[in-house]
């Protein structure tokens, strides 16, 4: 089974079609929205699509002009349409776009800017002590350091875009005129390397384009829609979410912060929120909790059940049933997408109990990103959808259970690992990408994920433990704030493991609710509440070990947890 073509719409080669076809056909609407703060004074600038490629122009004619054509541009900093228009200008130009994490540590960001051969980078001020270091390093590549805001002594965004401005008026259309090759690599991506040092992904215009075509065949994306940017643009997920949001001709705007993402959502009346489960749960439980504090949580509960069976009987009051709700959120929200891991069920179907449609969807960096999805008119909980129109998707090396490695075949498979050819032989086969992700089909085609092929724990019996299916049911305890399952050597049976886990607690719970309690109590309490749900695993996978600690999990920028870091920690 694979994912029905809803919507038709157009197939463009390459992301230049992609961004002159939205410049056309949605040339006055909104593309972005810049928040100008001025002490307590806030004004907000809007950015036209017409606009938009004319920035995009101007400064691409401007780093052709600084013989930059055919090299290689690094970007860092946070989602900002600076950043964007350095990204497009170094797609539509042929120059190799190096998106970097803002997050990563000196020593990997230099590694990183080496490892590349970027020759410029465009950073955001706020990283300027960093930028200063890796200047007093002189990589041999690098030659050009330009900021996304004015500062002493560097050059910035703005005043290239001027002067490229100029160099069109005065008939330069060599950016203009650029023709793009959509099969030769023009993205430079690292993934976030949870268990070993980050791969550089190789990935093309044609690879880009046919993720957002088939995303678009089946994805409910409107131009009369508000995007929220707050999954980073470094990762893939973020940049081709953006790309999608400009091939749809919505509008996106900048979030101030995690803490402010409430606010945001009701500033800009935001319609269509992508992002990563950590953050779609922490939306949730926030919802449900402000429900708590009123006191209607049975409230709820009946009008759920109740809108849930006027809804088989097709009269869906949902909106108008939780508008009090809705309006926590602004009012306008509609469709929640998320990726990047599997959502808890439970969170999925909150959100659609509510009349905000949630979809998951599944990828790699490696695959451009999207590779199976769900949509409006298909949604199974617990599931990540079906293949896109454009992938084939199969599991191999099934155990007895029907579980084993999925394996994709699409235009969308990245063209290798940068100068590692025997890293991507290992993953590329046949013209098949291995995804070290493991998973099965039920009777309908539908993909369900059971989790990493790394995470997976072999116990001496041979029974094999999903970590993520356990860490689902126990990250919905009141007291856990997350946590890791993972296996530890059995110090009375040295050839078998103790199923274990770590868990973080959740500061806020303990000060509403067990302020009066000791940590000997709150373990003994937490302890009780895992043996419960160890009833419910078969008992080789019963948790025997509990470790408790009040720090964050290692994790990615991402949010994905650093399995082999924390381990380092677990065994000190």
């Amino acid at each position: 089974m694979k994912n029905k073509i809803i919507f038709k719409v157009k197939e463009f080669n390459n992301i230049k079609e992609i961004i002159y076809n939205s410049a056309d056909v949605y040339s006055e609407n909104i593309a972005f929205v810049i928040k100008n703060k001025d002490g307590k004074n806030i004004s907000y600038t809007n950015i036209t699509y017409k606009e938009l490629l004319e920035d995009v122009n101007r400064l691409g004619t401007e780093l052709f002009s600084m013989g930059l054509k055919g090299k290689r541009i690094a970007i860092i900093g946070k989602n900002r349409y600076e950043w964007v228009q350095v990204h497009l200008a170094n797609l539509l130009g042929g120059i190799i776009s190096i998106p970097l994490d803002k997050d990563l540590q000196l020593e990997e960001l230099t590694t990183s800017l080496q490892r590349s051969k970027a020759d410029v980078i465009v950073f955001d001020p706020k990283l300027l002590e960093e930028i200063e270091q890796i200047k007093q390093k002189d990589l041999p590549n690098l030659k050009e350091y330009i900021s996304m805001d004015k500062l002493d002594g560097y050059k910035n965004i703005k005043e290239l875009t001027k002067n490229g401005e100029e160099k069109l008026n005065n008939g330069n259309k060599e950016f203009i005129d650029y023709e793009i090759d959509e099969n030769k690599m023009n993205i430079l991506l690292f993934t976030s390397g949870t268990t070993s040092q980050a791969k550089a992904v190789m990935l093309s215009h044609k690879n880009i384009a046919s993720n957002i075509y088939a995303l678009q065949c089946v994805e409910d994306i409107r131009p009369t829609d508000t995007n929220i940017a707050f999954l980073p643009f470094h990762h893939i997920f973020g940049s081709t979410c953006m790309l999608l949001m400009l091939a749809d001709g919505s509008k996106t705007v900048f979030p101030d912060g995690l803490r402010y993402i409430k606010q945001n959502l009701k500033e800009y009346k935001v319609s269509v929120f992508v992002g990563v489960p950590v953050l779609i749960e922490a939306i949730y439980k926030a919802i449900m909790k402000e429900v708590e504090k009123q006191g209607k949580t049975k409230l709820i509960q009946k009008a759920t059940k109740i809108s849930n069976l006027l809804l088989k009987c097709h009269i869906d009051i949902r909106r108008k049933l939780f508008k009090p709700i809705l309006d926590e959120l602004g009012g306008a929200l509609r469709q929640v997408v998320s990726g990047g891991a599997p959502a808890d069920p439970i969170y999925v179907k909150g959100f659609n109990d509510l009349g905000i449609v949630e979809v998951q969807g599944y990828g790699l960096s490696e695959t451009s990103p999207v590779i199976c999805a769900e949509n409006f008119k298909l949604i199974r909980q617990g599931s990540v959808g079906v293949p896109m129109i454009n992938n084939e998707i199969e599991i191999v090396n099934k155990d007895e259970n029907g579980i084993g490695e999925i394996r994709v075949k699409g235009p969308n498979v990245m063209l290798g690992y940068y100068e590692m050819p025997e890293l991507t032989a290992e993953v590329l086969k046949d013209g098949w990408f291995y995804t070290g992700d493991l998973g099965y089909f039920d009777k309908d085609g539908i993909l369900y994920l059971t989790g990493r092929s790394k995470n997976m724990i072999v116990l001496k019996n041979g029974k094999k433990v999903f970590p993520e299916e356990i860490e689902t049911i126990i990250n919905r305890l009141d007291l856990v704030q997350e946590c890791m399952v993972f296996g530890l050597e059995d110090k009375d049976d040295n050839n078998d493991v103790k199923l274990s886990v770590k868990t973080v607690w959740d500061k806020e719970i303990i000060e509403e609710k067990y302020k009066d309690k000791t940590e000997e109590e709150l373990r003994n309490i937490l302890w009780s509440k895992i043996k419960e749900i160890n009833t419910t695993f078969p008992r080789y996978k019963h948790i025997q070990n509990l470790i408790t600690s009040y720090d964050e999990l290692i994790k990615t920028t991402t949010k994905k947890v650093k399995r082999q870091e924390e381990m380092k920690l677990i065994n000190k």
